[in-house]
């Protein structure tokens, strides 16, 4: 990805919660020569090998599963936000688009069938129901989830380098930024609003 250094991101606890808050990515390979991509969600193991491991699962009729053991990106896409020139309140200034993006590299490694598999279906339940006012859980020895099981594959990335981009108007004056926090803040879309704030952040 494309990074200039006002915008680089390279602390490692800040891409890692960004992967887990936006954590629905886009797996993207080769597949008979021609790239291949399935939006999916995906778990974050942080302490799993050396710079991360990513856990996720897809249907076994998706023939991406196949491209085991090659290199693959998958793209993390936050939120964005369309910028006015007319927000600057200046001459010789054009539109933008501000965004949050983390990319990451890796090798798709497919994992056993059984309960190997089972245990990330179930961890990657418990991850998203344990903010639920009653959290679901997989049922223990259930048939009806093993035929599910057998449905899918299950695969882990060893991450090999991860990439963030913060682009937010760093390149431009304190005083230009914040008349574009203060325009975006009068927006009721959540995009503008989360943007608005990302950018207050780079202010201090």
């Amino acid at each position: 990805m494309y990074i200039p250094s006002s915008f680089s991101e390279i602390e490692r606890t800040r891409l890692f919660d960004f992967i887990d808050e936006h954590n629905f990515g886009l797996l993207v390979s080769q597949l008979d020569r021609e790239p291949f991509a399935t939006h999916l969600p995906l778990l974050l193991d942080r302490k799993a090998g050396p710079f991360g491991t990513l856990l996720g699962h897809m249907a076994r009729v998706n023939p991406q599963w196949q491209t085991a053991d090659r290199h693959v990106l998958v793209v993390f896409s936050g939120p964005h936000a369309y910028i006015s020139p007319s927000w600057y309140e200046a001459e010789n200034v054009v539109p933008t688009w501000n965004y949050v993006a983390v990319h990451v590299y890796g090798s798709l490694h497919i994992v056993e069938d059984g309960e190997p598999t089972v245990k990330i279906l179930r961890d990657f339940v418990s991850f998203h129901e344990r903010s639920m006012p009653a959290p679901w859980s997989f049922p223990d020895g259930d048939a009806y989830i093993g035929r599910l099981a057998q449905a899918v594959v299950a695969f882990r990335i060893e991450i090999t380098r991860i990439e963030g981009k913060w682009k937010l108007g760093q390149n431009h004056s304190r005083q230009r930024r914040e008349k574009v926090i203060d325009a975006l803040a009068r927006r009721r879309d959540e995009n503008s609003q989360a943007i608005a704030a990302l950018m207050a952040e780079t202010l201090h």
